[in-house]
């Protein structure tokens, strides 16, 4: 079976950046499985591996607009400390911002001046090459539920909790 549009996808993976260092593996652990065509993937990934098989082996190299985007630096603010509700923070830490009106995002951050914190709302990897490493290791038809929910269930998926 090829993979198209809404099959479930196992895959196993590694992830480079141009330098060569490993950013993310599904080695050693179970394979990702996912539903193409619904964006569960960088698009770049998605479109290497439409038509492939089970068992077919790739390398992809993914540039920042079909990955994570390229930079913007509009996306970096600055913020008052005590927004952080006391937390002590520190560069490199994530928080999740809600801005009025926009969408929930995950912000590092970047620096702190006194009372100001420098927050950066790109991607990590925004402006990163993406070396994937991908061998298929199943395709097979969506169940209705996960056709609904936009996402896989079970082994390498996701899960529902009660």
């Amino acid at each position: 079976m090829q993979i198209a549009q809404d099959k479930v996808v196992s895959i196993h993976y590694t992830l480079k950046n141009d330098a060569g260092e490993v950013l993310d593996s599904s080695s050693g652990g179970d394979p990702l499985a996912y539903l193409h065509g619904q964006g569960n993937l960088v698009s770049g990934l998605e479109k290497a591996l439409e038509g492939r098989q089970a068992g077919d082996k790739l390398s992809v190299r993914v540039e920042p607009a079909d990955g994570y985007g390229v930079r913007d630096d509009g996306l970096l603010q600055q913020v008052p400390r005590r927004q952080f509700g006391g937390a002590n923070v520190q560069p490199g830490m994530q928080f999740h911002a809600q801005p009025s009106g926009g969408h929930a995002r995950v912000v590092t951050v970047v620096r702190i001046t006194g009372d100001m914190v420098t927050v950066d709302g790109n991607h990590p990897l925004a402006g990163e090459n993406l070396n994937f490493d991908v061998e298929v290791t199943d395709v097979r038809e969506a169940s209705a539920e996960e056709l609904e929910h936009g996402h896989v269930h079970g082994p390498g998926g996701h899960h529902h909790h009660d």
